[in-house]
């Protein structure tokens, strides 16, 4: 299981980085190629909308399925055991939704970047005519 959260942190890196390299102000040289590479791998990371999902019903199911700790009925290696679990589907959780606002993000930054594109020829060829 340890790989599915590798290949989803990899990918909210990924979208990170892009949205990162996408708002950030005096890149407009490098602005249109990373529009389209933005606007080429915005297909591919909507697979992290499922992945996200099933990762989410993975811990709601770990969640239903581990055995309660009861202050007075277990050890102190399983009450650590236990926190540790708790623990992990924190982050697990925080990590999917992370990737799911970040895909979020770069689409409506794209989306807008590309907008003012056309707006901004829009302008052009009026101000020619």
């Amino acid at each position: 299981m340890a790989l599915e959260w590798v290949v989803l942190g990899y990918a909210a890196g990924a979208e990170a980085i892009m949205l990162i390299f996408l708002t950030l102000p005096g890149l407009d040289p490098l602005r249109k190629g990373l529009i389209t590479v933005t606007r080429s791998l915005l297909k591919p990371f909507l697979a992290v909308v499922p992945f996200c999902l099933f990762l989410l019903m993975d811990i709601y199911w770990k969640y239903e399925t581990r055995p309660t700790c009861d202050s007075d009925s277990c050890s102190p290696s399983e009450h650590l055991r236990h926190q540790k679990s708790i623990m992990k589907s924190q982050r697990n959780a925080l990590l999917i939704a992370s990737a799911l606002i970040f895909y979020w993000l770069l689409y409506s930054v794209t989306g807008l970047i590309v907008k003012m594109d056309v707006l901004n020829k829009r302008i052009e060829s009026q101000k020619r005519e």
